[in-house]
């Protein structure tokens, strides 16, 4: 259970990469530097491990074993990426990071999150739907943490968990790429919508019979 609300509370943050020899390291950087390349160039879902290995310069065996499928290499791709994001969320300025009240910061975080959304679609998309690895992840479970606090902040009378899944939900991949694509929704269309979710889900008054 969550301490209340009134106790300070710090994010998990990232951990360092665990100590690695030399030459993996040095592989490592290889692999993602490829993968990068060739997603922007050809898209994700159109990249096989194959030629990331044979980009890399290293063989099929040491990029299996050392991110085993294109979902957790996409993930490993974005990772320097969501650092940033996060160290924004901790140690930015207001209304993202810390000093503005829980629904500015939340309305700001979904903007945030949109703004990577369309930056970063293909490699989010091709991540996300990976057999639901995305929401075992550590990036997803800081976000979630993340939003919970805000949420359980902002409305402690609400289903703070319930509340954070939505907010959430809104954010992922595939919705997104359905109201950009099919639905042809524009980018400050979908900033306006998530901010008034926000608003509504943050004031809106508890319904009788509902803990």
């Amino acid at each position: 259970m969550l301490p209340p609300v009134s106790t300070p509370i710090e994010l998990p943050v990232y951990q360092p990469h665990p100590p690695e020899r030399a030459d993996a390291a040095r592989n490592r950087r290889r692999i993602l530097a490829a993968a990068e390349r060739l997603f922007a160039e050809r898209g994700v879902a159109q990249t096989s491990m194959d030629a990331i290995a044979a980009e890399a310069g290293v063989g099929k065996g040491t990029l299996f074993r050392r991110f085993g499928d294109r979902a957790s290499l996409a993930l490993a791709v974005l990772d320097e990426k969501d650092r940033q994001f996060q160290d924004a969320l901790l140690h930015g300025p207001p209304p993202l990071g810390p000093g503005a009240p829980p629904c500015a910061r939340l309305r700001a975080f979904g903007e945030a999150m949109l703004d990577r959304l369309e930056e970063n679609l293909d490699l989010l998309l091709d991540a996300q739907t990976a057999a639901g690895n995305y929401l075992r992840s550590e990036p997803y479970s800081a976000l979630w943490l993340h939003v919970r606090l805000l949420v359980q902040q902002a409305r402690p009378d609400c289903d703070a968990d319930y509340t954070t899944d939505v907010l959430l939900g809104a954010l992922t991949a595939p919705v997104f790429a359905h109201q950009r694509k099919a639905r042809g929704m524009d980018l400050d269309r979908l900033k306006a919508g998530y901010a008034d979710l926000v608003d509504r889900l943050m004031t809106a008054p508890i319904r009788a019979g509902v803990s």
